[in-house]
């Protein structure tokens, strides 16, 4: 796992060694002597990790990491900071000012290595999810969203995974400072039963659990989809160097030392929660700014583009499997007069009201999409010609039998035509199945509207589309374009 690591120290001999120890294991190493060249090599420079020196003259290390969180260009860089420093409250400190670990000196190679990686692996997760939320951002889509720092760490729900009495007590009485709502399991099966739902912020579990037992369960977490990105606090002894090592490869994501300080305790609690919390928002947000790209605004149906991928790919696995396919095109009968006599904010209505129907009246697993304007596309998987007629014509029948309620109290009589085209042999393709639809969708308007046509009954050389006209091949392109029916 390739990274870039800054490391920071005044006394050349510590930063040489480090040096040295992590080109060994093929890291990319840049230094820094003092806390402000820190500063401007990092901003400069965008390494994955800084290892960084506490004590230093003129800007110590506890400055160098506050300045770093609070600069936009550097918060999201994690921060570990080596010391001889050992005391809990200067661990605390260190925490507090946005450090990610505190490691002690002599640093043990085994656990600094494990550490790294661990962090690098957080941080290449963190930036592909921060890189969707800024592209989505730029888009306009939705808008930034501020640091873990900003995120609450109250009221998180929390898994203890604690064999002893003692220490669960201990753990809860710290926790309850907080309004934690917690949940206690004994024993690994009790807690793989408890974590199976997928809802905890934090899992908290003590290496002393039985033998390997520990690690056995947070292997499990991280195998399985609900609680692959759940954060994992392990506690463990001292002697405990070359298991804890082990559980940061297999993912846990921050440790504990016996004895347990309670301000450490709730400094590393807080920092996963609220890093949880914020990749949740993150995660929210592409989720959110994937919806609205694939969307219309206005009806909520898919649009064209997702339309477009989807019969692609749909039409593969139909072809393959043999079985028939069917797309039925829909477009509104004389909406051009909707929004002359009572204008666009009316049209959008209808339009909106129309997408509901659509959706209510045809079957759970049919797509329905906004083709563009006032058309509208229903595919309709595993579905022969005669049921796909069947589902169209009930269509039809739900517009023009109910009238639309408008919010002024207006009721309007609408209408639709329909044309349906079903897939017909290995050659077909999306495009084509589209353009006999379309066609069909036209005989039906010529012959009277509110009305629905076969493809296959439809003679190609009667009922194509005038000279004038733009044709199916140009909507597609221009997905806002108007419909020329009337």
């Amino acid at each position: 796992m390739p990274g870039r690591i800054l490391v920071v120290d005044d006394i050349p001999a510590n930063t040489r060694l480090l040096e040295a120890k992590l080109s060994g294991e093929y890291f990319e190493v840049i230094t820094a002597t003092s806390g402000l060249q820190a500063l401007e090599i990092a901003r400069a420079e965008a390494p994955d990790i800084v290892l960084l020196d506490v004590m230093m003259p003129g800007m110590d290390g506890f400055e160098v990491c506050k300045r770093l969180k609070a600069d936009p260009q550097t918060t999201h860089i994690p921060v570990v900071m080596v010391t001889a420093l050992s005391d809990p409250s200067d661990r605390v400190r260190g925490l507090e000012a946005g450090a990610d670990d505190f490691l002690t000196k002599p640093v043990r190679d085994v656990a600094m290595f494990a550490r790294v990686r661990s962090l690098l692996r957080l941080k290449m997760v963190m930036d592909e999810w921060r890189l969707r939320q800024q592209t989505s951002s730029e888009l306009g889509i939705v808008p930034p969203t501020a640091t873990p720092e900003h995120e609450s760490y109250h009221q998180a729900r929390i898994l203890i995974c604690e064999a002893s009495a003692i220490e669960t007590a201990n753990l809860q009485k710290v926790l309850a400072l907080d309004s934690h709502l917690l949940q206690i399991a004994a024993t690994v099966s009790e807690s793989q039963r408890l974590a199976a739902t997928g809802e905890h912020d934090l899992v908290i579990v003590d290496l002393a659990l039985g033998d390997d037992e520990a690690l056995r369960l947070c292997s499990h977490l991280r195998s399985q989809e609900k609680t692959r990105q759940t954060p994992i606090l392990l506690i463990a002894e001292e002697d405990q160097t070359a298991k804890l090592a082990k559980s940061l490869d297999l993912g846990v994501n921050d440790y504990l030392m016996q004895p347990v300080d309670r301000n450490e305790l709730l400094a590393r609690v807080r920092t996963q929660i609220r890093r949880r919390r914020f990749q949740d928002r993150l995660r929210s947000s592409y989720v959110q700014s994937l919806s609205m790209a694939l969307t219309d605004q206005l009806t909520g149906l898919y649009n064209r583009n997702y339309l477009m991928t989807h019969l692609s790919g749909l039409m593969q696995r139909t072809l393959a499997s043999g079985k028939a396919m069917a797309l039925a095109m829909i477009d509104v009968d004389n909406f051009k007069q909707v929004n002359d006599t009572h204008g666009h904010a009316v049209g959008d209505e209808v339009l909106a009201e129309l997408a509901q129907r659509m959706t209510h009246y045809t079957r759970n697993f049919d797509t329905v999409a906004r083709f563009g304007g006032e058309e509208f596309v229903v595919v309709m998987p595993d579905t022969t010609a005669a049921l796909a007629m069947l589902v169209a014509e009930r269509l039809r029948r739900r517009v023009a039998d109910v009238q639309i309620r408008l919010k002024s109290g207006t009721a309007l009589s609408i209408t639709i035509s329909i044309g349906v085209a079903v897939s017909r042999h290995q050659a077909d393709r999306a495009e084509e199945l589209l353009s006999r639809a379309d066609r069909a969708l036209y005989a039906a308007k010529r012959q009277g509207r509110n009305r629905v046509m076969l493809a296959s009954d439809v003679t190609a050389g009667t009922d194509t589309r005038a000279a004038n006209t733009a044709g199916l091949s140009e909507r597609v392109e221009k997905p806002g374009a108007k419909s020329e029916f009337t």
